[in-house]
């Protein structure tokens, strides 16, 4: 499995560890950027991560800030690009199977242990066949494709 992963300063040592522990577990990633912990602008990294995960054919993003929501907002403004921010247990679960999310945003405030979880159980899930959930998919890159 591919992926690809991205941080701003706040997010750079959870980055290193997740990174060094998920590459443990076999899975290739991609780093995207930051490599320290020196004050960036998370949007640039965010647009790197997914520039990579469009032209790349990654299984999927991790993107990493202080809260999450900067990246996630800066993720989703890149047309092909569903980015979740996740914070549980069932974030993680229907991102994958309702919202065919491929880039996941986490907060920096949470342990290695927390994101390692919830980043397995996003791996563990596929999308749901129900024609709701396509439906519903397809009415968004619809319109994301009309702008």
């Amino acid at each position: 499995m591919k992926i690809g992963i991205a941080s701003d300063h706040r997010g750079y040592e959870i980055k290193k560890e997740i990174k060094e522990r998920l590459e443990s577990k076999g899975y290739e990633l991609i780093d995207y950027g930051t490599y320290s912990n020196t004050r960036v602008n998370y949007p640039e990294y965010a647009f790197k991560l997914c520039n990579g995960v469009l032209s790349n054919n990654y299984d999927f993003g991790i993107a990493i800030c202080g809260t999450g929501i900067g990246m996630s907002i800066a993720c989703n403004k890149v047309k092909g690009i569903r980015c979740a921010k996740i914070d549980n247990e069932n974030d993680a679960k229907y991102a994958k199977c309702h919202n065919n999310a491929n880039i996941i945003a986490f907060s920096a405030n949470k342990s290695v242990d927390q994101l390692l979880k919830l980043i397995e159980i996003f791996i563990e899930n596929k999308l749901d066949s129900n024609e709701i959930y396509q439906l519903r998919n397809n009415i968004i890159s619809e319109y994301e494709n009309e702008y």
